[in-house]
C-alpha cells in the first residue's frame, strides 16, 4: 500500500475538528501514491505540536490511533436543549450534492474547525452537572429516591392504612385480608413492571401516565385515560382529605369540642385543608418535596411507634379496648373471617382497600420534573411497592394478633377469670364483653374502633401525627399529579375548550390554572363527608388506567416494533395482558354499574377523538400494528389462487395531478371505493435532482387531497426522461404482490389531429405497452376534457389581477 502524502496542519485547533476533506484529488498530486496509512513516527517528527500518544486529541478517539474525530453523540441524538447553539458540521445532503466533477478536480468542503466532540477539555456534560452552578432560571429536578420512591410511598400510605386496615382484618380475617393484599399488590407489580418498561423506551416528558399511554397506544385511548386518570386524582385529594378529617373530628370528639356536628365538621376542616394543601402547592415543587420529606419521617416515626406499641404490656385502660398484647388466640380468632355490615363482602373489602395501592404512578405522575425519568421511575415504582407491601402485611398480621373485635371501653366490664356466663376470648383475661358484642352496641375492638393502631400504639399523638403525614401527604401528591397530568393533555389540544388550564407559570411551567380545577373538583367531593362512599369511586377508574398501561405494554411488544426496544427487561407482555385482564375482571366485580360508567366514558371520549382525527403523529404501537396486519394480509394474498368470483378491478390511473384531473379520479372512484385498489400515477419530465425535490414537496399535497375528497386511493410519482418511459415504470413498479393494477385507466388524446405526431405516437405506444403488460384499458373521454389546470390557472388570474392592480395604483399613490 503506498502512503498518503501528510498535509500540513498549521495548528492543534484544525486537527481537533470536524472530520475535513482536505484534497482527494489534484492536478499537482496526480503523479503521487494516494491512500496509503502515514507512519506515525514520521508525523510525529514533522509534526511535533501534534503527538499522538501525548496529546489529547489522541485521548478523544478513545483508543483508535487516526486522524478522524470521533463522532460526536450530540449529532445524532433528536432532542435539543432550549438556547443552546446548533454546532457546524456537513449534512449528509451537502456531501451527497457537494463531489462534482470540475475540469478533472474534486473540489472540497470547508467546515468550521471545532472541538471533536463538543465538549470543553475541562469537563464534560455529565461532570459539569455537580460542578458548575446552577443556572439561575433552571427548574427543579428530583433523583429516583427523592422524586419516585418516597412520594410513591406517601401515597401508597394513605388513610386506608390507619384508618381502614385493622377494620379489614376483623371483617375478612387475618387470611383473606393478605389476599386482599396481595390481589392489589399483583396488579400493581404487573403494572409497575409495565410502566417501566414504557418509561425505558425512550425519552419521557412531562405528563406521566397520559403521556406514557398516548405515545404507546395514540391518542385515541391516550386522551380518554388522561382526562379519567386526571380525574380520578382529583377525587383522590377528597379522599385522603376525609381520612384527615374523620381523625380531627375525633379528636375533637374526645375532647368535647366539636365545630357543629360529625358530618359537618368533617366537611369544614376538610375543606380548609384543601385550601392549605393547594397553597403549598402553588408554592412550587421544591417546598411541596420538603414537605414530601417531612411527612415521609413522621410516617417512619408513627411505624416504630406502633411497633413498640404492641411488644409493651397492655394497662387496664387498654385491654378494656380490646388490646391484650400478642396472644395465639386472638390471632386463631382473627384469622378466619367475621363480615358484618353493608360493607361485610370480599370484593366490597377489597373495593375499599385498593385505592391504597394506586399510589404507584404518583411519581411517573410529575416525570417532567425528574432528572432521569428512565431510571427513577422503574426503581423508584418498584422499591415502593415492595416496602409498602410488606408495611401492609405486617401491621395486619401483628394487629390482628393482638386486639379481639369488640370490646366496650369500661373499666366496670372487669371480672374474674373463668367467671360463669362470660363468652368471648376476653372472658380468659378477665373482661366481660358479652352484652356489647350481643347486642352490637361495642364502640371499641378491631371491628368498630377505626383508630386502632393509635390505641395499641405506645405514644398516640404519634400515630396521630402518622395518621396527618400520611393523608396529608397523599393528598399533596394527588393534588400535584392531576393539574401535572391534565396540562399536557390541554398541551396536545386532543379536546376542546380545556386549552385554557394548559398554561404553565414559572420556571417549572406550573399549571396554575389546573391547580384552581382540581381543587374546586377537590372540594366537591370533601363535601361527601364519608370515606367508605369516596373510596369505591376512584377504585374503577384506576383501574382502567392500570388496564390500559398493560395493554400499552402488552400491545407494543406483541406488534414487535423497532421502536419497542426498552432497557428494563424484566418484564413480560403475556404478564402485562394478564393485568390488563385482571384489572377489567375486578371492574367488574367490585361495581359493576361502575365500571360501565367508566368504560361508557372512555369509549365516548375515544369516539370523539376518532371522529375528530387530530393532527399528531407519536409513533405508537397501533400504527406498528397496522402495518403489521397490512403486511400479513399482503403476504398472505401470494397463497390465494386466482379465481374469476374474486376478481376486482384494480386501477393504475394516469392523472397526473389528481387535483388536474378530479373527472377521472372520481369515475375511478366510484367503483374502486373500499373494494378495489386505485392508484393514481404521475409522471415528472424532467432533471432528476429537480423533479426529485418537487415529488418531496407535492406527494404529501395530492394524499391530502384524495383523503379530503374521500378518494380511498394511493399516489405515486416518477421521475423519467419521457412521457412513454415513466408509464412503463409505473406499469411494472406499481402494487405490492397480488395488490397490482389490472386496469390502465387514461384520458382520451384531445385534439389528437393537431397534435404533434411525435406526441400522438407517444400516447398510442402507451395503449401498446399496456397491452405488452397484460393491463385491461380503459379510455374516458369528455367533451370538455379532462385536465382543468388551466382553468384553475385562469381562475385564480382572476382573483389576484384586480387585488395586484389595486395594490400598484396604492403604491403610485
Amino acid at each position: 500500500m503506498s502512503e498518503l502524502p501528510a498535509t500540513e496542519l498549521t495548528d492543534l485547533a484544525h486537527a481537533s475538528g470536524r472530520f475535513t476533506i482536505s484534497t482527494l484529488i489534484s492536478t499537482e498530486d496526480s503523479g503521487k501514491p494516494h491512500y496509503g496509512q502515514p507512519d506515525t513516527a514520521t508525523y510525529e517528527a514533522t509534526h511535533p505540536n501534534h503527538l499522538t500518544h501525548s496529546s489529547t486529541f489522541y485521548m478523544r478517539t478513545f483508543g483508535y490511533n487516526t486522524v478522524d474525530v470521533v463522532p460526536t453523540y450530540e449529532h445524532y441524538a433528536n432532542t435539543k436543549v432550549a438556547g443552546e447553539t446548533s454546532k457546524v458540521r456537513p449534512t449528509l445532503a451537502d456531501l451527497h450534492s457537494f463531489l462534482e466533477s470540475d475540469n478533472s478536480r474534486l473540489h472540497n468542503p470547508v467546515y468550521e474547525p471545532q472541538k471533536s466532540n463538543g465538549l470543553s477539555d475541562e469537563t464534560t456534560e455529565e461532570d459539569g452537572g455537580e460542578g458548575g452552578e446552577k443556572p439561575q432560571g433552571e427548574p427543579v429536578r428530583f433523583g429516583w429516591v427523592k422524586g419516585v420512591m418516597i412520594r410513591c410511598m406517601l401515597n401508597i400510605w394513605g388513610v386506608i392504612l390507619y384508618l381502614r386496615l385493622p377494620w379489614i382484618t376483623a371483617q375478612a380475617g387475618i387470611a383473606l385480608t393478605w389476599l386482599i393484599i396481595f390481589m392489589s399488590v399483583t396488579v400493581t407489580s404487573i403494572t409497575g413492571l409495565s410502566i417501566s418498561a414504557i418509561s425505558t423506551n425512550g425519552k419521557v416528558k412531562s405528563g406521566g401516565t397520559y403521556f406514557l399511554i398516548s405515545r404507546s397506544l395514540g391518542p385515541e385511548l391516550g386522551g380518554s385515560i388522561g382526562l379519567i386518570f386526571a380525574f380520578a386524582n382529583a377525587v383522590a385529594v377528597a379522599m385522603h382529605t376525609v381520612g384527615f378529617a374523620e381523625t380531627v373530628r375525633d379528636l375533637l370528639q374526645e375532647h368535647n369540642s366539636p365545630i357543629v356536628d360529625p358530618t359537618n365538621d368533617i366537611r369544614i376542616i376538610g375543606v380548609i385543608t384543601v385550601t392549605v394543601l393547594l397553597g403549598i402547592s402553588l408554592a412550587g415543587m421544591e417546598w411541596e418535596a420538603k414537605a414530601q420529606v417531612l411527612f415521609f419521617i413522621v410516617i417512619m416515626i408513627s411505624f416504630l411507634n406502633y411497633v413498640v406499641g404492641t411488644v409493651i404490656p397492655a394497662s387496664e385502660e387498654k385491654q378494656a379496648k380490646g388490646f391484650f398484647s400478642y396472644r395465639a388466640d386472638i390471632f386463631a380468632q382473627n384469622f378466619v373471617p367475621n363480615w358484618r355490615g353493608p360493607d361485610g363482602t370480599f370484593f366490597g373489602l377489597f373495593s375499599i382497600f385498593f385505592p391504597s395501592a394506586t399510589g404507584i404512578l404518583a411519581g411517573a405522575n410529575i416525570s417532567g420534573d425528574l432528572k432521569d425519568p428512565a431510571v427513577a421511575i422503574p426503581k423508584g415504582t418498584l422499591m415502593a411497592i415492595f416496602w409498602t407491601t410488606i408495611s401492609y402485611l405486617a401491621i395486619s398480621a401483628t394487629i390482628g394478633a393482638c386486639v379481639v373485635r369488640d370490646a366496650s371501653g369500661s373499666l366496670n366490664d372487669s371480672i374474674p377469670v373463668g367467671s360463669p356466663g362470660c363468652e368471648g376470648l376476653a372472658c380468659d383475661y378477665g373482661w366481660n364483653f358479652t352484652e356489647c358484642a350481643q347486642k352490637q352496641s361495642c364502640h371499641y375492638g378491631l371491628s368498630n374502633y377505626y383508630q386502632s393502631m393509635s390505641m395499641v400504639s405506645g405514644f398516640a399523638p404519634l400515630i396521630t401525627a402518622g395518621i396527618f403525614g400520611a393523608t396529608l401527604s397523599s393528598a399533596l401528591a394527588c393534588l400535584v399529579s392531576a393539574p401535572k397530568v391534565f396540562q399536557c393533555l390541554c398541551k396536545d389540544q386532543l379536546y376542546p375548550l380545556i386549552g385554557f388550564f394548559g398554561k404553565g407559570y414559572g420556571k417549572n411551567e406550573e399549571p396554575i390554572r389546573g391547580y384552581m380545577l382540581t381543587y374546586i373538583i377537590a372540594v366537591g367531593f370533601v363535601l361527601i363527608a364519608e370515606l367508605n362512599t369516596i373510596a369505591p369511586i376512584i377504585s374503577n377508574f384506576f383501574l382502567c388506567s392500570y388496564a390500559l398501561i398493560n395493554f400499552s405494554c402488552f400491545h407494543a411488544s406483541i406488534t414487535n416494533s423497532p421502536g419497542w426496544r426498552p432497557s428494563f427487561r424484566y418484564y413480560s407482555k403475556w404478564a402485562a395482558l394478564f393485568g390488563a385482564i385482571i384489572s377489567v375482571v375486578i371492574m367488574f366485580l367490585l361495581t359493576w354499574w361502575a365500571a360501565l360508567i367508566a368504560i361508557g366514558i372512555i369509549v365516548f371520549l375515544l369516539g370523539y377523538v376518532l371522529y375528530k382525527k387530530p393532527e399528531v403523529n407519536w409513533g405508537s404501537s397501533v400504527q406498528a400494528g397496522s402495518y403489521n396486519l397490512a403486511l400479513n394480509y399482503s403476504v398472505g394474498l401470494n397463497e390465494v389462487n386466482e379465481h374469476i368470483k374474486n376478481y376486482r378491478p384494480q386501477c393504475l390511473v394516469l392523472t397526473g395531478p389528481p387535483n388536474f384531473r378530479p373527472a377521472l379520479v372520481d369515475f375511478v372512484g366510484t367503483f374502486t371505493k373500499n373494494l378495489s385498489l386505485m392508484i393514481c400515477g404521475n409522471v415528472l419530465i424532467g432533471p432528476c435532482k429537480q423533479k426529485m425535490s418537487e415529488s418531496r414537496l407535492t406527494s404529501n399535497g395530492h394524499t391530502k387531497w384524495l383523503t379530503k375528497r374521500k378518494i380511498k386511493a394511493f399516489y405515486t410519482d416518477v421521475v423519467a426522461d419521457d412521457l412513454r418511459s415513466g408509464v412503463k415504470t409505473l406499469m411494472q413498479a406499481s402494487g405490492l404482490g397480488k395488490m397490482k393494477p389490472n386496469i390502465l385507466v387514461i384520458g382520451y388524446k384531445k385534439k389528437w389531429q393537431t397534435a404533434h405526431p411525435r406526441m400522438v405516437e407517444e400516447y398510442t405506444g402507451i395503449l401498446h405497452d399496456a397491452f405488452d403488460f397484460k393491463y385491461g384499458i380503459c379510455l374516458m373521454r369528455m367533451k370538455e376534457g379532462l385536465n382543468v389546470s388551466r382553468m384553475m390557472q385562469a381562475h385564480s388570474k382572476c382573483l389576484w389581477r384586480p387585488r395586484l392592480q389595486a395594490l400598484h395604483q396604492l403604491r403610485l399613490g
